[in-house]
């Protein structure tokens, strides 16, 4: 009975061990047996650089602004009657804008032109010179009757002295020869004095008649300001003056405003080393400076401006200079105050090499790029990078003409691996 029932438990601890030896063995078999996927290399995207000559641009924050803003004011007092114009639409030089209470001015244009025309007729009247005819005929006939006394002395003295004529007789001639004498006298005395008189009136009158023609211009210009128009051509801004509200124009308000937006103007600055940089390429033959404006969605604005001057001074808190370009800008694109990117070419490299920005790794201050050598193995390469150019950085030291590089799979990838290269399309890259 014993033996009957160890036999059973035997039995079944040795098939138990023989179980487990298979499930070792079988465990060790699959363990080293090779998975044909882990084994094949990676692929990876890979270009080969070279050198070639590219442009380094700079871009610099700037804003726009417009040079010939214009503030319209009222030139004379008074109450608007008209609004001539629609905020934010485009108006020319010479249009009308308001229309003020022109009744005022209209008076005094008048006023002023009776005035002149009185003092013109006194001016015609002076230039007549009726005293003066009148006082010079009074001398002639003075002068007539002292050459006819004049003739009866010289006549009645023989006689007299022949006894042939009374004494009496010669005695009244003499005395009418003094009388006539005196009277010639007074009579040229009053021409004289007449004559000067007229001379005065007439120079006096003249300038009444220059003083009230100013008046009366000024009467005109007055109410030709009574109408208020624009003087320049630009984009207009909304009313600070409704209808019915005063106009002065000693007012520190101005009625609106007036943008010219073609040419519109970008102010931006540089640094000393920047500036000095570009006016040497500036002054190089063939050298003109194309500016490009970057828009706040970071759109190229169509038409390229040039620097048209800068400030006359560095701004001693910041070591910068101010730098103001012109832009063309025929469709009214931009507006005054907006912000955005100057573009500027400020040099030309020769001979260098130009990797994407994604086939460089970043570890701290260490630069590297996988290079595949021969036999496709990967290498890392440390690099320095100079300019960004675009969506590439300018390779300065660390790789050479004809080299390959990882541009894409580098996380797939360790230094020594064997790779599958093929490559690289750009052209389906975002930012390639």
């Amino acid at each position: 009975m014993p033996r009957s029932r160890l036999l059973p438990s035997r039995v079944i601890a040795s098939a138990i061990i023989v179980v487990c030896c298979l499930f070792s063995a079988g465990c060790s078999s699959q363990a080293q047996s090779p998975n044909p996927a882990e084994a094949a290399p990676p692929p990876v995207e890979v270009m080969e650089v070279s050198a070639a000559d590219v442009p380094i641009y700079s871009e610099y924050p700037a804003q726009t602004f417009a040079r010939n803003l214009v503030e319209v004011r009222g030139r004379v007092n008074g109450y608007v009657e008209k609004w001539m114009f629609k905020p934010g639409s485009q108006v020319r030089a010479g249009d009308v804008l308001y229309v003020l209470d022109t009744r005022p001015y209209q008076a005094a244009v008048q006023q002023a032109s009776g005035n002149l025309r009185q003092s013109e007729a006194d001016l015609e009247f002076a230039r007549q010179q009726v005293s003066l005819l009148q006082a010079e005929a009074n001398l002639a006939a003075t002068e007539a009757n002292l050459k006819k006394a004049q003739q009866d002395y010289e006549r009645l003295r023989p006689l007299v002295e022949a006894d042939a004529a009374s004494k009496q007789d010669l005695d009244a001639a003499i005395a009418a020869l003094h009388a006539n004498e005196a009277n010639l006298k007074a009579a040229q005395a009053n021409v004289d004095q007449i004559r000067l008189s007229t001379r005065t009136q007439i120079q006096a009158n003249e300038g009444k008649v220059e003083s009230l023609g100013g008046a009366l211009d000024n009467a005109r210009l007055n109410l030709n300001y009574a109408t208020i128009r624009a003087p320049i051509g630009g984009l207009i801004g909304d009313t600070l003056v409704p209808v019915g509200g005063l106009v002065s124009s000693s007012s520190t308000q101005a009625l609106t405003t007036i943008v010219p937006l073609d040419p519109i103007y970008a102010r931006f600055k540089v640094s000393e080393a920047q500036y000095l940089a570009f006016a040497r390429r500036r002054s190089e033959p063939g050298q003109a400076s194309q500016l490009e404006l970057i828009l706040a969605d970071r759109s190229v604005f169509p038409q390229r401006g040039e620097v048209e001057n800068a400030l006359n001074q560095v701004d001693p808190k910041t070591g910068t200079l101010e730098l103001q370009a012109r832009f063309p800008n025929p469709q009214h694109t931009l507006l005054p105050g907006q912000f955005g990117q100057i573009r500027l070419r400020t040099e030309e490299r020769h001979n260098v090499i130009i990797v994407p920005q994604r086939a460089v790794q970043q570890l701290q201050s260490m630069q590297t790029v996988y290079t595949v050598g021969p036999g496709n193995k990967v290498m890392a390469r440390a690099v320095k990078t100079g300019e960004r150019v675009g969506a590439g950085w300018i390779v300065d030291q660390g790789l050479e003409p004809g080299e390959r590089i990882v541009v894409e799979g580098q996380l797939r990838v360790r230094p020594g691996m064997t790779v599958t290269p093929v490559p690289y399309r750009n052209d389906t890259k975002a930012g390639g």
